[in-house]
């Protein structure tokens, strides 16, 4: 007598529904009630970033739309603006002080930022390290960050390099007789290089936070090894932080094209931007003309060729990090 087979009961088929988006079957529609959530949910969307919207048409998009417009016009704040063409990129690139602006801003971007790029790792380096007393030492150094580009600093330090001050005197116990920085067309580009330098808080501050994220294990490796602290800081730290270095570089690049406040405050204002136009940066030329000699269509093409001039070096900088800056996700 054989045993009694199991019955089996045909599976039930897969139902149309399973998988499907709320709004019904794969491929359809989706229902009202669905549209009308979506429509509900991008309504406060749009609500929560109003005010940015807002502020970036208003205070941004805007002014930049009407300074393209001005930047091919004559207009002198006072009377109706009269469209002139390229006149005035034609005068711009014909101008001695634009020039000499360009050169100057160019030199202090080359020369300011890696000053201060290497002063910030270099404080890093130090404050890396476990001892007492970090968290005082880490404020104390970002503090001018936060008081570096006032207008009182900048009084302050054209005071301190002023003829006579203890920057003149201490180079006089030293036997320079160089005088005071700020009078000197020579030397006044020195003394903002300085101001500079000695805000370097902030880069400090963003490297400390990536050399946090280096691996311990790597250092033991390497001295285990023999490496010196020359090279494992060569082939260890600054590969390993290097997209922080590239976020640094770009950014302080960057704000060297725009500085501003303090070169104008150091030259003395009135018009020019230091003894022999000294200070003459691009933004303080720009500022001279546009507000004191009441050239804004000048202004307006002056700051679009410095928009373009930041805006090709920013791109070299992205092409270039292919060669330089190494991410986890390449050595994966």
């Amino acid at each position: 007598m054989t045993p009694a087979q199991p019955v089996r009961t045909p599976a039930a088929p897969p139902s149309k529904s399973a998988g499907a988006p709320l709004g019904g079957s794969p491929g359809s529609s989706p229902s009202p009630a669905l549209k009308q959530r979506r429509r509900r949910e991008n309504l406060a969307g749009y609500l929560f970033m109003s005010p940015w919207i807002a502020g970036f048409l208003l205070l941004t998009a805007g002014p930049m739309a009407v300074s393209l417009y001005f930047a091919f016009t004559d207009y002198n704040l006072f009377d109706a603006p009269k469209w002139i063409g390229f006149d005035n990129f034609t005068e711009m690139f014909g101008d001695q002080r634009w020039r000499h602006s360009v050169e100057l801003t160019s030199w202090y971007v080359i020369v300011g930022t890696p000053l201060k790029l290497a002063a910030a790792l270099a404080v890093a380096l130090l404050l890396n390290q476990n001892r007492a007393g970090q968290a005082f030492y880490r404020a104390a150094f970002y503090a001018p960050s936060l008081i570096g580009a006032s207008v009182s600093i900048a009084i302050v330090w054209k005071a301190i390099f002023s003829d006579e001050a203890i920057v003149d005197r201490t180079q006089k116990i030293f036997g320079m007789d160089v005088g005071g920085w700020t009078g000197d067309p020579d030397w006044i580009i020195y003394s903002l290089v300085a101001l500079t330098v000695w805000q370097f808080g902030a880069p400090m501050v963003i490297f400390l936070a990536g050399l946090k994220q280096v691996p311990r294990e790597l250092y033991e490796a390497a001295e285990v090894d023999g490496a010196g602290p020359l090279r494992r800081f060569w082939n260890i730290t600054l590969p390993m932080i290097s997209p922080v270095l590239f976020f640094n570089v770009l950014l302080e690049t960057i704000h060297s094209f725009q500085i501003f406040g303090s070169a104008y405050i150091l030259g003395g204002a009135g018009g020019t931007c230091g003894p022999a136009d000294g200070t003459l940066v691009y933004t303080c030329y720009l500022y001279v003309q546009g507000f004191e000699n009441s050239r804004m269509g000048f202004a307006s093409a002056m700051a679009w060729m410095l928009l373009l001039a930041v805006g090709l070096v920013t791109a070299v900088l992205f092409w270039s990090q292919k060669r330089w800056v190494h991410y986890e996700e390449d050595a994966r």
